[in-house]
């Protein structure tokens, strides 16, 4: 398990000691490269958006969880979605969460009055032999990119 905070300094710090603990955990290849871009856009967007910083939290049970929270206001009011095709890049980025979302087996996004949360999963093994059913941690193996779930936090 990893538990880091960070913030715009940090940011680099956190992903190279988190390379370190995918590596350790079996992630290789381009899923490896997969995975930390990912939670590098989450970490970036927790920055960006979230109030500057945020905390970094990674472990192990079925598949690879790396779960990031900020303390930020939370998405107002609708909820976003998640793009299923590319967004075009804006000045304020816009393709965070759709790039995250594109590169790990499964994304769930919940907000809140406290803050963001991100959790990213990713299988060790080639997705296409997990099964889909549900891990003891309760996250779906996804075997690939699939719709993100955002839930509004009670």
């Amino acid at each position: 398990m990893l538990q880091a905070d960070f913030d715009a300094e940090r940011v680099a710090d956190v992903r190279r000691t988190l390379t370190v603990c995918l590596l350790a955990a079996g992630l290789a290849g381009e899923r490896l490269d997969d995975f930390v871009t990912a939670v590098n856009e989450a970490m970036t967007n927790a920055v960006r958006h979230g109030g500057g910083s945020g905390e970094l939290r990674f472990w192990r049970r079925r598949h690879l969880v790396c779960e990031i929270r900020d303390h930020g206001r939370g998405f107002a009011e609708p909820l976003p979605t998640i793009p299923t095709r590319r967004p075009r890049p804006s000045a304020n980025g816009g393709m965070g969460l759709w790039l995250a979302q594109e590169l790990a087996d499964s994304m769930e996004v919940r907000s809140g009055a406290d803050g963001v949360r991100v959790r990213l999963t990713m299988a060790v093994t080639d997705p296409a032999e997990v099964s889909p059913a549900s891990g003891s941690d309760g996250v779906t193996g996804s075997g690939g990119p699939g719709p993100a779930q955002i839930d509004r936090a009670r």
